[in-house]
């Protein structure tokens, strides 16, 4: 069972989503209990690979009303933990031109927070446009199915 947290909608509207991956994420004291919380936010974040590490970048995790001089620092770089070959793979794509690795969500299983990542490639203007049209055609024929019956 798992609770999701966050979304990245940004990352939906702005990339195609080639390969999606499942990644734990390594917290400090207080961060689990604002995530569980629900506050946070990685709209500008992207996943880094350093000397065949995963790390995000740029995600906020609001500190915890309750930690006192515990509480974490809230953009701080966070590993993140994948296999082996899943890494070597990310990293071999992202040196190709055009590549990227952006979080798509956050969310809670067996209470553990994990991080669904992907492999994404950019949408150039026209490529967003066409998403849009598609998204608002589809939404028309629902309310039209929907008002049907």
């Amino acid at each position: 069972m798992s609770k999701t947290i966050a979304t990245n909608r940004k990352a939906i509207h702005d990339y195609f989503i080639e390969e999606k991956f499942e990644a734990g994420l390594v917290l400090a004291g207080t961060e689990i209990k604002s995530i569980r919380k629900g506050s946070v936010q990685f709209k500008d974040a992207y996943i880094d690979i350093k000397e065949n590490e995963a790390f995000i970048i740029g995600m906020h995790i609001a500190p915890y009303e309750f930690g006192n001089r515990f509480n974490h620092d809230e953009t701080r770089d966070r590993k993140l933990l994948l296999h082996k070959i899943e890494i070597k793979k990310l990293n071999k794509n992202v040196q190709q031109k055009g590549y990227t690795v952006v979080p798509l969500s956050l969310y809670l299983k067996d209470g553990k927070a994990k991080m669904e990542i992907a492999l994404a490639k950019g949408k150039a203007n026209y490529d967003k446009r066409q998403s849009l049209k598609e998204k608002d055609a589809k939404r028309e024929i629902e309310k039209a199915m929907k008002n049907k019956y």
